[in-house]
């Protein structure tokens, strides 16, 4: 039991210190944090005690009314917390990588399987819903990285199906603050054993493209590169 007890209170100020930094973080983007977060804690402790006093159980009320206030609070906190750490994100490069690795269980999340020189990229993730192909970067030059990249998966993996999704503000486009929510509302159409067969498939394929012996020696003459240089993965 003493071994225990060090390692919970440890945890427990480990946690509270992630509170506080979290709270640090999002104030810098929502200066109001602290007052709509007292507002809600208090507002809802107010009018249970209020309705605990009109029915003659203030005490009873007023407990209750603290403790869904302090949950009413953690909930706008965590909203607005989420809300602001989406702002700062958005625009940055990789941000949409960042989003995939967090969707949750069930995913596999393969970052920047295509990039052009221009730093525009697709990531992959994997899952019950099939392959979902996400762009990120110019809303023109990613169509062409990601209609190379879903011909490629419909090569690999015909009996997959394969969507994409371009990360934006521009019509057509998912914003980043609801990529997650925009891939799990994806039809599930594929077994658990499939998602694993569907990932070895393409691990299999990225290890025999990284293996791939290259040629020794000079370019023979009048050889050329092709156009648009290789894709970076």
């Amino acid at each position: 039991m003493a071994r225990k007890e060090p390692a919970a209170d440890a945890a427990n100020a480990g946690r509270l210190k992630q509170i506080a930094l979290t709270y640090k973080m999002t104030r810098k983007a929502d200066k109001k944090i602290g007052l709509v977060l007292a507002a809600v804690g208090i507002g809802t402790f107010g009018v249970f005690l209020a309705i605990g006093f009109l029915i003659g159980h203030q005490y009873l009320a007023g407990i209750l009314g603290l403790l869904l206030g302090l949950l009413a609070a953690a909930i706008v906190f965590g909203r607005r917390a989420e809300r602001a750490a989406f702002g700062q994100m958005e625009g940055q490069p990789g941000a949409a990588a960042a989003v995939l690795d967090n969707i949750g269980r069930g995913w596999t999340t393969t970052p920047a399987v295509a990039m052009n020189r221009s730093q525009d990229v697709v990531h992959r993730a994997v899952g019950k819903a099939g392959i979902v192909l996400v762009a990120e970067g110019n809303p023109n030059r990613v169509k062409s990285l990601l209609a190379a990249e879903k011909k490629k998966m419909n090569r690999i993996v015909a009996d997959v199906p394969v969507h994409d999704v371009i990360v934006g503000t521009g019509e057509g486009q998912v914003e980043l603050k609801k990529l997650r929510t925009t891939m799990l509302k994806l039809p599930r159409v594929l077994a658990g054993p499939q998602v694993t067969a569907t990932n070895d498939r393409l691990r299999a394929m990225g290890d025999l493209m990284s293996n791939m012996p290259l040629p020794k020696g000079p370019m023979p003459k009048g050889m050329r590169m092709p156009k648009g240089g290789p894709k970076a993965r």
